[in-house]
């Protein structure tokens, strides 16, 4: 029987047959969904390759070594008193992170003997926390003993492949001041851990165990006894992946992408075409003893350097109060075993922009003791102060201001300049405030640099009158590399006035100018 309606049959039809043509030629793995959204097989499988990372909430991430085929471990070389045992990965195809992690290791080792003379052993270990898209992040352990204590710490760093930099963990954030307002937050994280917030800092030796969990929050891990007495444990903080995304900078994006993926297995095509030494640009938290915005040169700038022996003491973070109110600067000449009792104080000295500078361990007359004993003696204090804040000195002042040619050598191989002084407050010896005042502005002048004491209570309180002073006269506090600008490792200066042309017998001047200052004081 004939259909009724033959034109609306062969419609239908021709539908249905070119439904069957779309489906028999429609690219394989390509469906609706049951949300009408169309997905692949490629997007699926790309999304199956995406493995989960691995770690704890309040934990780096963990990448098994086991996906870095090749992977080898390397022990450092070290021949010291201690008992050492420290490696580190060796990635084929990643010679600079490998020269980089040797050289730190065996820097941490050194300074973990020299700032300890009853160091016992050192064990260096390693864990991977990233292998993707382009980046690799190697955590090493320390366990530290000597006659005291054992103290556990931890640094990361994030190694490029394409160029072969290796970048601390403060280069995951944006600046300095992203920094800071990092630092803010993890004061409040840790306030009710057992650490002090106070002694928290925005320097890079403190945040240098930065990384990421498996949700993408940030994970800020602090070495035991660097934040809380050592009896606390681990103290870390833990900051929301939403509240960090504005701190990051743009390779700590990059990293938080290749810390939470997942890795089955991860290689390094290879070698960076550029030869390099493994270390990136300065980070965030790095800081330098001079303040680019002021130019001593300047004639129309009074530049003046106060400077402070001995400590640091107990009244030093008044002084520090003081010289911020006045946006003033100023050199610490600080001695081992005060660095030792007041590490924090150190390491907030440092923060806020002032000059660290070496005053020896035990403050012996370096020009009346051997070679070995002022060498050690300088030596120790560049150690305890690297440690605490990751910066190495370059000044050194001689206690009672006494060089010879035999400290005049040590400085130059230790890489540190001889500062004495212009003017001499005598503050040890004559302890009332008032004095010490009228001294220091009695001799105020361009290019001074005035010696004072900051572990003497009247001298803190001499300090407070004189920077307002100071400050009221225009005069500009800058610390002595500031004042000085390039100094000469060895080399000894008195001030940063202008040296006058040389004329005949300008060196006898010269002399009798140093000696001048050389005195029972330093």
């Amino acid at each position: 029987m004939a259909p009724d309606h033959p034109f609306l049959t062969v419609a239908i039809a021709m539908v249905v047959l070119l439904g069957l043509v779309l489906s028999a030629t429609r690219p394989p793995g390509v469906f609706e969904d049951g949300a009408g959204t169309e997905n692949t097989a490629e997007r699926s499988e790309a999304d199956e390759e995406r493995l989960p990372a691995t770690g704890e909430p309040d934990q780096l991430t963990v990448v098994s070594p086991d996906a870095l085929p090749g992977i080898e471990e390397t022990e450092i070389d070290h021949d010291g008193g201690a008992d050492v045992t420290a490696a580190y990965p060796n990635i084929p195809n990643a010679a600079p992170l490998s020269d980089f992690l040797d050289r730190t290791l065996t820097a941490q080792v050194n300074a973990f003997e020299a700032a300890n003379p009853g160091a016992r052993s050192f064990v260096g270990e390693w864990g991977i926390t990233a292998a993707a898209e382009g980046i690799v992040g190697v955590r090493t352990t320390t366990t530290e003993t000597d006659s005291e204590e054992t103290r556990e710490g931890h640094s990361t760093h994030w190694y490029e492949t394409g160029d072969g930099t290796v970048n601390g963990s403060s280069h995951l954030l944006a600046g300095q001041a992203e920094l800071a307002e990092l630092n803010d937050l993890v004061r409040e994280a840790v306030a009710d851990t057992g650490a002090d917030p106070s002694a928290l800092h925005p320097i890079s030796a403190l945040y240098d165990s930065v990384g990421f969990n498996p949700d993408g929050d940030l994970v800020v891990e602090f070495d035991s006894g660097q934040v809380a007495p050592t009896d606390v444990g681990r103290v870390h903080a833990v900051i929301d992946r939403d509240e960090a995304e504005a701190l990051l900078s743009e390779f700590g994006l990059r990293v938080r992408e290749a810390a939470t993926t997942g890795t089955r297995e991860f290689t390094v095509a290879e070698a960076p075409e550029a030869d390099k030494d493994g270390s990136g640009a300065a980070a965030p938290g790095v800081l330098a003893p001079r303040d680019d915005s002021v130019d001593c040169a300047d004639p129309d700038t009074k530049c003046v350097a106060l400077t402070y022996d001995d400590g640091p003491g107990g009244r030093t973070p008044e002084l520090l109060d003081a010289l911020a109110e006045y946006d003033a600067h100023a050199t610490f000449f600080v001695t081992g075993h005060p660095v030792m009792e007041h590490p924090w104080v150190v390491r907030r000295t440092y923060a806020e922009g002032h000059e660290l500078a070496n005053h020896t361990l035990s403050h012996p007359n370096l020009a009346e003791i051997g070679s070995g004993a002022a060498r050690s003696d300088l030596e120790t204090t560049q150690a305890l102060v690297f440690r605490e804040t990751g910066y190495t000195m370059d000044l050194m002042r001689p206690p009672y201001g006494s060089t010879n040619g035999q400290v005049a050598e040590i400085t130059a191989e230790l890489g540190l300049a001889q500062i004495l002084w212009s003017v001499d407050t005598n503050d040890w010896r004559d302890r009332k405030a008032n004095v010490v005042r009228k001294r220091a502005l009695k001799g105020a002048s361009e290019g001074a640099i005035i010696l004072m004491h900051d572990i003497h209570d009247t001298t803190i309180d001499a300090s407070i009158d004189i920077i307002r002073e100071l400050d009221a006269r225009g005069y500009t506090m800058v610390t002595v590399s500031q004042l000085l600008g390039t100094t000469v490792p060895g080399e000894t200066y008195v001030d940063g006035v202008p040296e006058p042309p040389e004329t005949e017998g300008s060196e006898e001047s010269e002399e009798n100018s140093e000696e001048g200052a050389v005195n029972d004081a330093g």
